[in-house]
């Protein structure tokens, strides 16, 4: 049967570690994204998208529940999802799809699909609870997993590393995945998640990439590192042990053009997934989503890494393509990973005519359709994220309504920026006192959001559990919980068992004309 008469898929590409800064289509000049960019030109732009929380697992957790991570306490890099949260898989399943999901999810625990019917490759991160920060003794490195400097000082090229073999893996698997789809006879719409482990550091990057930015002269970051840093970025010193080398600009350069190799590279496996949904015959009826998980400092405030509400860290790309639903255009208010759930439900429901499931948990998040179509969302000019893992040592949130960014926890100062005219985040609004009554708003706003104490203790007794657990697991015989791919070979290519004319017609798309032999 023809992959014409499939309904709508949806392909969701999400990058590692990815800025929105460090695009050609969100206003940086230097780096090399042709892919990104054209789908950012015939799609809807989200020019204020932000990471629910700038932590791999914790942004991740949002994204797939479509809760803030005090919510669904996706705490930090180790925190547990149990198998009753629903995510989008579980609630486009119900809608008719068939879910599948290649590469990074980072998801903690034993149930490693999370409502995904098909997993095609491992995961590159640990599925137990052996990064558990410890709040109780926040002044402790945990040398073992923490980020050092080693990816700023050893940037450069390679061709092949641990990450580089993981998305060599995670690239190829979903195109067989789409390849799969057209040729099977299973009618079902396909939902595909290709997540990648790259730009994130390791900033090292393959030869081709490197050479693209030959003879363009990179700049260094637009905030060198202050003097005075702020409560937060001094832990974030602290955490990435910024002081253990002196990283000279010639480092702060290699390590940024590596990275931006890296954002060549995954630009060019978003460029492969849409040529073969073209070669399908199935791009026109497939919606593409672009996102990241979280960003990177890259050197801004001397800070490399994630783990910040800065701009680089926590703003990151979000593009919805569907030209035959949605204009081209981009979208100011601000959103963030929350929405995409219910968006998707959205999309789902209008491209295939399947009833929208009853929502089982209380959403965060809200459907970002309307700003899709060129309407406004009423409401929709605030969001929130959420930070409770390494590298604090209380709950921080962070509130961007309008042009204006709100950072608070309750060791640290207030922060408030205004993003149109301070986009470098320089200048702290908080002890300003034409801004006093907009201060006393967003105060009111964060106790509104959250009891940040009750939050905290949460936070800490669910450390506690899961590193006296962790202990326990480690003694004797350890069992995994890391994803192995399950493969039956003896149904794959060619077997005896198999009418092999047969097999090499219903294996083929699109199918070759009948064969009518005379005799056999």
């Amino acid at each position: 049967m023809s992959s014409h008469h499939k309904a709508n898929n949806i392909l969701i590409v999400m990058a590692d570690q990815l800025t929105a800064l460090a695009l050609g289509c969100y206003g940086n000049t230097e780096v090399v994204s042709p892919h990104i960019d054209n789908l950012a030109q015939q799609g809807v732009v989200f020019d204020a998208s932000y990471s629910s929380s700038p932590l791999c697992t914790p942004a991740r957790y949002a994204f797939m529940t479509g809760q803030n991570i005090s919510q669904c306490k996706g705490y930090d890099n180790a925190a547990y999802m149990p198998a009753t949260m629903p995510t989008f898989a579980h609630y486009l399943r119900l809608m008719g799809f068939k879910t599948c999901l290649s590469g990074k999810m980072h998801f903690v625990g034993p149930d490693q699909l999370h409502g995904f019917e098909e997993r095609v490759t491992t995961d590159i991160y640990p599925a137990d609870f052996g990064w558990v920060p410890d709040w109780n003794n926040p002044n402790d490195r945990i040398d073992l997993w923490y980020h050092n400097m080693s990816s700023v000082k050893q940037a450069g090229v390679a061709s092949i590393t641990n990450q580089l073999a993981f998305d060599d893996e995670v690239g190829s698997q979903a195109m067989r995945v789409i390849f799969d789809h057209a040729r099977s006879e299973d009618q079902r719409p396909l939902c595909l998640v290709a997540s990648f482990m790259h730009p994130h550091d390791p900033y090292a990057t393959r030869q081709k990439y490197w050479d693209l930015y030959e003879g363009t002269e990179l700049s260094l970051p637009s905030v060198s590192r202050p003097a005075e840093q702020d409560a937060h970025n001094k832990r974030l010193e602290s955490v990435i042990a910024l002081d253990a080398v002196p990283v000279s600009d010639k480092e702060i350069i290699a390590a940024r053009r590596a990275y931006y190799g890296n954002v060549s590279y995954v630009d060019e496996w978003l460029g492969r997934l849409r040529a073969t949904l073209e070669e399908c015959g199935i791009a026109n009826n497939t919606a593409i989503v672009f996102t990241s998980d979280h960003g990177d400092m890259l050197g801004e405030f001397g800070l490399w890494y994630k783990m910040s509400f800065r701009e680089w860290a926590c703003r990151i790309p979000l593009i919805v393509h569907q030209p035959s639903r949605y204009q081209a255009r981009r979208v100011s208010q601000p959103v963030a990973q929350v929405d995409v759930l219910p968006t998707l439900l959205d999309i789902a429901h209008e491209s295939t005519g399947s009833e929208k499931p009853a929502i089982i948990d209380p959403l965060s998040g809200r459907s970002l359709q309307a700003l899709c179509e060129g309407n406004s969302a009423g409401d929709l000019n605030r969001t929130v994220s959420e930070y409770c893992a390494e590298g604090a040592v209380a709950p921080m949130l962070m509130i961007r309504e309008g042009h204006f960014k709100y950072i608070c926890c309750e060791s640290d100062q207030d922060q408030l920026f205004d993003l149109s005219a301070d986009p470098n985040e320089q200048t702290n609004l908080a002890t300003d006192a034409n801004h006093a009554d907009r201060l006393h708003t967003f105060q009111q706003q964060a106790r509104q959001h959250w009891d940040a104490r009750e939050v905290k203790a949460a936070v800490i007794a669910d450390q506690q559990r899961r590193r006296a657990v962790h202990a326990a697991l480690r003694v004797g015989r350890y069992q995994s919980w890391d994803f192995n791919p399950p493969r039956d070979a003896s149904m794959e290519y060619s077997r005896s068992h198999l009418d092999l004319t047969k097999f090499d017609i219903v294996s083929r798309h699109p199918r070759p004309k009948p064969f009518e032999p005379e005799f056999t």
